[in-house]
């Protein structure tokens, strides 16, 4: 063993003992993977140049991944380790967008989510390995964390907000109009706007520059809300398992 290797081996452990510690205090429950930052930095350069005014935006709170950064997944939450500085969220009340920029190699595309102090991270597809696997990983948690007590929300009567677009369990609303749940064929994204689409009506459109907040929670709420079944009725909401619209949307 080089005289080098033991000081890293010993910076390993004391991160991983913050970041068990910062999952422990945000109650994230047992890691289950764990996503490093990947060899080569080639196309994690071209990211961090197109997402430099994202951050810009977003404030000093979202440093840089490099090398030892990394991202853990656990069964309530993930931590992202960046820049010296360790940031838990929590699925179930985090708000998760989604942004691109334009790159010479095409867009790049990143989560910005608010960890459990309110703060912004910012995840890059390139800031970490295996994105095809947490990337929709972490749509699929928060989606199942927050359906549930949003249906019940709905069921009481309320109003839930997702950016430029509200929802009842009788309506929909985006750009001041508003279309009942009978008339939805479907929600999509598409850079930074937001389409409602009608069956035999012009369309609601809205727009949103920050990225539609929690889009995964809306898809899955509409399918709900547009299909067969309605709302459940009292004690009758859907498990994780059993949610629409967790697969394939652009959330």
């Amino acid at each position: 063993m080089s005289a080098g290797a033991a000081p890293r081996g010993r910076d390993e452990e004391l991160v991983l003992a913050r970041i068990s510690a910062a999952a422990g205090r945000a109650g994230l429950g047992r890691r289950y993977a764990t996503h490093r930052a990947p060899r080569t930095e080639t196309g994690a350069r071209w990211g961090a140049a197109a997402f430099a005014g994202v951050r810009r935006l977003l404030g000093s709170g979202t440093p840089e991944a490099g090398a030892g950064a990394r991202l853990d997944l656990y069964e309530r939450g993930a931590t992202a380790f960046a820049g010296g500085r360790v940031r838990a969220v929590r699925f179930d009340s985090t708000v998760v967008r989604r942004l691109g920029a334009l790159t010479p190699r095409g867009v790049t595309w990143g989560l910005v989510l608010a960890d459990v102090h309110g703060g912004r991270v910012l995840l890059r597809r390139g800031d970490f390995e295996r994105p095809e696997e947490w990337w929709p990983g972490i749509r699929r948690a928060v989606t199942a964390a927050q359906v549930p007590p949003a249906l019940t929300a709905l069921e009481g009567g309320g109003r839930l907000v997702f950016g430029p677009v509200w929802i009842t369990a009788d309506e929909v609303g985006a750009g001041g109009g508003a279309l009942r749940w009978s008339e939805v064929r479907g929600i999509e994204v598409l850079e930074g706007s937001v389409t409602v689409r009608a069956a035999g009506r012009r369309p609601l459109r809205a727009a949103a520059a920050s990225g539609i907040p929690n889009f995964c929670v809306l898809h899955a709420l509409a399918g709900h809300l547009t299909g067969p079944g309605r709302l459940p009725g009292p004690g009758r909401l859907p498990g994780p398992g059993h949610l629409p619209g967790t697969e394939g949307h652009s959330g």
